[in-house]
């Protein structure tokens, strides 16, 4: 694989997606190229990504339960494969959360975009593995909760969803849109203080799905009925997998 040394590599210019593989299908995967090429377009960089290549490359690197990361820039495209790295056990237990000391930048244009200049969340995950941690959560420059590094954030009380809006400072996901087509969700500002309002709290991303979250900073979270509810329909509609099928 050879890598030219654009903007995409200099620089961060340059967009990529991670889709789910389950029986060697991407999930999602038009939602994805979209995102993609809208990314790629605000980045001034033509579109160049053949969905037949992308077939192609899952037939010849097979994966029952992985992950397909694509990644585009203005000289290359290249395609991953690796396994899923979430596991039964993990949604069993629920994530536990922090908050990161890095505000998220709600002005710039770039964090609505899933671009290759992903240091702060690269940098989150990190702290959040040495703090014994899943993941860390960021607050934008007025305070208000945003979204983890690698996933979205829910909430829910009185059996009513609510989520940061998205000019909150962060990214609208797959699974976050699946969530907001098949349930009622309230746009809302969220502050940490807020926390001890809500019942229960899962986050979304296209390679967990849905994962309930024990707890958020000081706030434990003991409910988790509609985490479990809406995994089990995702399961069965998006991923065509009943009951604990999947492992």
């Amino acid at each position: 694989m050879k890598i030219e040394l654009d903007e995409g590599y200099m620089f961060g210019l340059g967009a990529f997606e991670t889709a789910a593989v389950e029986d060697g299908k991407p999930v999602f995967l038009e939602e994805h190229l979209m995102r993609l090429e809208n990314t790629l377009l605000f980045l001034g960089i033509r579109p160049s990504v053949n969905k037949d290549e992308i077939y192609e490359y899952l037939e010849s690197h097979y994966m029952e339960h992985g992950a397909l990361k694509i990644m585009a820039s203005q000289d290359n495209l290249v395609f991953t494969v690796r396994e899923n790295p979430y596991k039964e056990e993990d949604y069993a237990r629920g994530f536990d959360l922090g908050f990161s000391m890095t505000r998220r930048n709600e002005t710039s244009k770039l964090t609505y975009h899933k671009t290759l200049n992903y240091g702060d969340s690269i940098m989150a995950r990190r702290e959040a593995k040495d703090q014994g941690l899943d993941d860390l959560v960021f607050v934008n420059s007025k305070g208000a909760v945003c979204e983890s590094s690698a996933a979205n954030l829910f909430f829910v009380k009185d059996d009513i969803l609510y989520s940061p809006q998205v000019n909150c400072g962060l990214l609208h996901g797959i699974v976050r849109d699946y969530v907001y087509r098949t349930e009622r969700v309230e746009d809302s500002v969220i502050y940490p203080a807020d926390l001890i309002h809500f019942d229960e709290c899962f986050l979304t991303n296209s390679l967990m799905g849905i994962m309930p979250v024990r707890r958020l900073g000081n706030r434990v979270f003991e409910g988790r009925k509609t985490a479990e509810r809406l995994l089990c329909r995702y399961k069965k509609e998006v991923l065509g997998i009943k009951g604990e099928a999947w492992k």
